[in-house]
């Protein structure tokens, strides 16, 4: 809850560290007054610290004064504290610089607000009570303070591993920590075990400074004779701290690696660009040879061509690269590199060569031109392919990505139309993948065209009617290219048929008639080498009965009145008064009685048989349909 108002003299409030309880009674003295008295406070630097120092007896009066001892040992008093019946009454005397100043709570307990390093002391409390005895307790001071990042200063130079004693690996440092902190250095994470002694193989050094803030700074050096194997190897150290109540921090440096001078050892030497498990390179490519010797740092790498036994030097460099631009087969060979390394060891083999096999392939050569024309059902039609590389090519033929098989000669036995199209030679290489050649040729046949018609679908129920539309089709090839003719209009000009291999079809649509049922319908397929046909038959076509028969009808009703006209006109010429003639002439015949019923078909057809004027044609005799 909160505190009583604090007296005069007595600035502050109260603290929060908790305190034990101690006799503190001078050796032969006959005191009775006890104080409770904390023998170590440890504080964070920056908190607040409360030296408590109560009389447990409670007397009626007493004064309790604090005391600070300096190094020296000698005591300056800070302040003080009186009470007499329920009064207390107490006075800061020394601040001694310190800021923010010494404090007194209301119960009369020392304040440190801001704990500092230069607080750790021993802080003495004095009670005189009067009769009860004088009595005095002592509460030591720790102030912790946690260190600044820990840092790691890396040797930058090259250290070689030929050096018979301990080198400089590096310095860390730990700054402003209290109290003193202590460093350890590790290895690919492991601690090193390293004495302070000085030795060949390793050591570490230590130094510690008190900063002007009272705070420490630690620096150690660590010395290793360092190895091979440490090339790789990552080092860092690690800052170890105290706190509080036996407490342990921990501040690591980031890592760092060793620039290490070491001989060569092994040299290797390779093809470092795409090739063949056998070692063969495109030609045209450029081609990468790669060298590397396991020596630091990197020492300088000499190539050479072995011609004739003699050393053809091509290139000096440090990376260990020698690049072929557009290599071609006349730089085939052998290859040498060499490390120019003076510190390894006279067994070691620095010089290293390989066999560079470059692979070629020239363009193909074909005994024909890009067409050859033979004759139809010719023999025998042979074609060579030839080509020159190494390692020796495989020589295939293809017609329309179909193999016909492996070598260098091609042949044809018999030649058929079927046989013409565009033929491929290609060359490869198995053992050099994407390195290969292609040729090609077109193939054509001579001879008189083949012709093939598809046929018609036969016309269900009975056959085929007059006035059917029906779709004929041929379909020829040769070379030349035939031309398909029609012995009836209307025929569509060839066209090549998709996919055909060499094929032309014309299509002819027309309706079905009767003289064509007697005579069929020719297409006829012709080129300079000849000529060939087809007939398409209809056999028996039928007439269209139903409407043949009301064509009569209405032929015959049509004459039935017009013969009714020309007799009605006829009798009443007859009726009428007729001009006065001479008796010889006045006729003696009379008008003949016309039927007046309605004339048959058989009538009518007697009359167009009888009729001098020519028939009339059928309507649909010349008309061109499509199919039904």
């Amino acid at each position: 809850g909160p505190q009583p108002p604090v007296p005069a003299g007595l600035p502050g409030a109260p603290g929060a560290v908790a305190l034990g309880e101690l006799d503190c009674r001078p050796a032969g003295s006959q005191a009775k007054v006890h104080v409770s008295v904390p023998p170590l406070v440890e504080v964070m630097q920056g908190k607040k610290v409360t030296l408590d120092c109560t009389p447990l007896e409670n007397p009626d009066h007493f004064v309790l004064e604090w005391f600070l001892t300096d190094r020296s040992g000698a005591r300056h008093r800070l302040a003080s504290v009186e009470q007499q019946g329920s009064q207390l009454q107490g006075t800061v005397h020394d601040f001694r610089g310190r800021s923010p100043p010494y404090q007194l709570d209301s119960q009369g307990r020392l304040e440190l607000p801001q704990a500092q390093v230069g607080d750790e002391r021993d802080y003495v409390c004095v009670v005189r009570a009067g009769a009860s005895g004088t009595t005095e307790a002592t509460a030591k001071l720790r102030v912790f303070a946690i260190p600044e990042t820990t840092e790691v200063i890396p040797n930058r130079g090259t250290l070689s591993v030929m050096e018979d004693f301990a080198q400089e690996i590096a310095t860390c440092n730990s700054r402003n920590g209290n109290p003193v902190p202590r460093i350890t250095w590790y290895k690919n994470g492991q601690l090193l075990d390293v004495p302070m002694e000085v030795n060949s193989e390793g050591y570490m050094t230590s130094r510690t400074v008190r900063e002007a803030s009272g705070l420490q700074s630690l620096t150690s050096t660590l010395y290793l004779r360092p190895s091979k194997a440490d090339r790789e190897a990552s080092f860092h150290c690690a800052a170890h701290y105290s706190l509080p109540l036996g407490n342990q921090g921990r501040l690591d440096s980031s890592p760092f690696h060793l620039t290490l001078h070491y001989p060569t050892e092994n040299v290797r030497f390779w093809v470092g660009s795409p090739s063949t498990t056998e070692g063969w390179v495109r030609e045209g490519d450029s081609i990468q040879l790669l060298c590397r010797g396991d020596g630091s740092p990197s020492p300088e790498y000499t190539f050479f061509r072995l011609q004739d036994k003699q050393e053809k030097m091509l290139t000096i460099n440090l990376e260990g690269n020698l690049t072929l631009v557009g290599v071609n087969r006349s730089q085939s060979g052998t290859y040498g590199c060499r490390v120019e390394d003076y510190d390894a060891a006279e067994d070691v083999q620095l010089t290293k060569i390989l066999e560079l096999r470059v692979a070629y392939l020239d363009s193909l050569e074909l005994s024909t031109g890009e067409e050859l024309s033979v004759l139809l059902n010719s023999s025998r039609t042979t074609v060579n392919c030839s080509t020159r590389g190494l390692p020796a090519p495989t020589l295939r033929w293809t017609k329309d990505s179909v193999p016909l098989g492996d070598g260098p000669t091609l042949s044809l036995s018999p030649v058929t139309f079927d046989s013409a199209g565009t033929y491929v030679c290609e060359a490869s290489m198995s053992t050099v993948p994407f390195l290969s050649r292609v040729r090609s040729f077109k193939l054509l046949v001579q001879g008189s065209p083949e012709l093939r018609a598809e046929e018609m679908e036969p016309k269900a129920e009975g056959g085929w009617t007059e006035g059917d539309e029906v779709r004929l089709t041929c379909l020829a090839r040769g070379h030349p290219e035939p031309e398909l003719t029609w012995s009836q209009l209307g025929g569509r000009p060839a066209e090549p048929v998709l996919g055909g291999q060499g094929w032309v079809s014309s299509s002819l649509t027309l309706k079905v008639t009767s003289a064509l049922g007697r005579e069929g319908v020719a297409c006829e397929a012709s080129n300079p080498h000849g000529r060939v046909s087809h007939v398409f038959h209809f056999g028996t076509v039928a007439p269209q009965t139903a409407q043949a028969g009301v064509a009569v009808m209405a032929v015959a009703v049509s004459v039935g009145l017009l013969l009714l006209v020309v007799a009605a006109f006829y009798c009443m010429r007859r009726k009428a008064p007729p001009p006065r003639l001479p008796r010889q002439l006045q006729p003696t015949q009379t008008c003949p009685q016309v039927p007046l019923s309605t004339p048959t078909p058989a009538d009518a057809a007697r009359v167009l048989i009888t009729s001098s004027a020519p028939p009339y044609p059928h309507p649909n005799a010349n008309a061109a349909l499509t199919p039904s």
